[in-house]
């Protein structure tokens, strides 16, 4: 397959425009690709290009996020909650039953919700800078925690995170000089364009306070994770700064039979390291029974 193969969408859900990238034929295996903070199904493109010939994919855009709808928080009640329940409901119209999950910083409060809610339809878990254990969090979270605890005392200092530079550091940090030159300047851009929306930031602020839920649902996630044992790949940045490298391996403490792989690479690995992940999860999911 290549990129033009690639088919865009978007279908209403309950009056809510819902964005999604697909490719490959729908009758092979399916991965749902959940895209984190602040990107978009686009950091997905490389990927869907170079497993499309095997598997069947779907990459939604996030309510608030890319070309999904963004309406404003006081008409649209931004959580992970709703996210997950968004996710499921595009699911459930597209028909597709059983699927394995490809999770990403915020995608992996969406999709652990999912497989937790409904073991048997995932086939599978892949992580990158997927996080579910307290071991994850570095001292990138500390302003955001204290964000949960009093909002209008620390809004300014978690404002800094919705800036072009901060946006472009979370793609390049943790990157070697020699992979640099990977990462397309369109990935920071667009996202930052999306930020940059009226009414986004307000958005953003207030999904930063409502992720300190997720974490209220670790040890579900981790009861999932021993009780299911669901096949999984860890595919993550060993330099990542957001989500550190103790949170990959910290899977193995429940899934003793993860594939766990530090790659040389930070928070956005497909961008330099794309090549080694596309293989990684192709090997990964011929050996699932889907």
């Amino acid at each position: 397959m290549s990129v033009f193969g690639t088919r865009h969408h978007t279908v209403d859900l309950d009056g809510l425009d819902v964005f999604y990238r697909e490719a490959g034929d729908p009758s092979r295996p399916t991965l749902v690709l959940l895209h984190g903070f602040p990107s978009s199904s686009h950091m997905y493109r490389g990927l869907i290009a170079e497993l499309a010939d095997e598997f069947h994919l779907i990459a939604p855009d996030h309510i608030g996020f890319g070309r999904s709808a963004a309406p404003g928080t006081a008409d649209f009640p931004y959580s992970f909650d709703k996210l997950t329940e968004v996710t499921l409901a595009l699911l459930d119209k597209l028909g597709i039953g059983r699927f394995a999950l490809y999770i990403h910083d915020y995608g992996a409060p969406i999709g652990l919700r999912i497989a937790v809610r409904d073991p048997e339809r995932v086939t599978a878990l892949i992580s990158q800078s997927g996080n579910a254990y307290a071991e994850g969090f570095t001292p990138f979270w500390e302003v955001l925690f204290a964000h949960a605890k009093n909002r209008a005392t620390n809004e300014p200092a978690v404002r800094e995170l919705l800036t072009a530079e901060a946006t472009r550091w979370q793609y390049e940090h943790g990157v070697p000089a020699d992979r640099l030159d990977r990462i397309a300047p369109e990935t920071w851009t667009l996202d930052q364009a999306g930020l940059d929306r009226p009414g986004n930031k307000e958005i953003q602020l207030q999904l930063f306070w409502d992720y300190q839920f997720n974490i209220d649902r670790y040890p579900a996630f981790q009861e999932y994770f021993r009780t299911h044992r669901p096949p999984t790949l860890v595919a993550w940045g060993r330099n990542d700064e957001i989500f550190g490298a103790a949170g990959a391996e910290a899977f193995a403490r429940d899934l003793p039979d993860a594939r766990i792989h530090l790659l040389d690479a930070g928070h956005f690995a497909l961008e330099t390291h794309g090549d080694e992940i596309a293989a990684l999860v192709r090997e990964f999911l011929r050996g699932v029974r889907h």
